[in-house]
């Protein structure tokens, strides 16, 4: 078993290589003025996007049922300049909810190309994406994602260090958001 690795921890958030393609960022969220386990659903993911429009040229999250959705992002070419192909994530998205833990666990849909893709870009193939909210109170949260990438992708460790940092910046403006709410 490899040793985890971390490539980034900035304000709270650390994001780490567990193995090849395999990486995990982890924040803990709180807010004393509101249950925080109340806000964890779809409309969440949805707010990630949102508050993240320098990173995503188009967003559609289709919701199923309570349960389900379909989520087609469509990223920014960010490494152009580098020859790496633009990026897009259509994915299946399930949420589960247990006594003290809220999950959604996202796959790649490879069957067909959604509508509306620009014609260039490549389906960053995700085995799966696991979402984790273990609820610490009612105020407190403490989240991880993990990202398990198909094992043929290659990710350059340049490109590693890329992602840490939109990962981060990402992230810290939605639990900036998120503990700044009051109700």
């Amino acid at each position: 078993m490899e040793e985890e690795q971390i490539i980034s921890n900035k304000e709270g958030l650390i994001f780490s290589k567990i193995k090849k393609n395999n990486y995990k960022l982890s924040f803990p969220l709180e807010n004393k003025n509101i249950d925080l386990s109340k806000i964890i659903d779809f409309s969440l993911i949805q707010l990630v996007y949102n508050l993240n429009s320098d990173v995503y040229e188009t967003v559609r999250l289709e919701k199923l049922n309570d349960n389900e959705a379909i989520a087609t992002l469509v990223m920014k070419h960010f490494f152009e300049d580098l020859g790496l192909p633009q990026r897009f994530s259509y994915v299946h998205i399930q949420k589960f909810i247990e006594k003290d833990r809220i999950s959604f666990r996202s796959q790649s849909i490879q069957s067909h190309r959604p509508e509306g893709i620009p014609e260039d870009a490549e389906l960053m193939s995700i085995k799966e994406l696991i979402s984790i909210c273990d609820i610490v109170n009612p105020h407190q949260i403490n989240n991880s994602f993990v990202i398990m990438f198909d094992d043929v992708m290659y990710i350059p460790p340049f490109v590693e260090k890329l992602v840490a940092l939109i990962l981060n910046k990402m992230f810290k403006r939605v639990k900036q958001f998120i503990e700044n709410i009051r109700l």
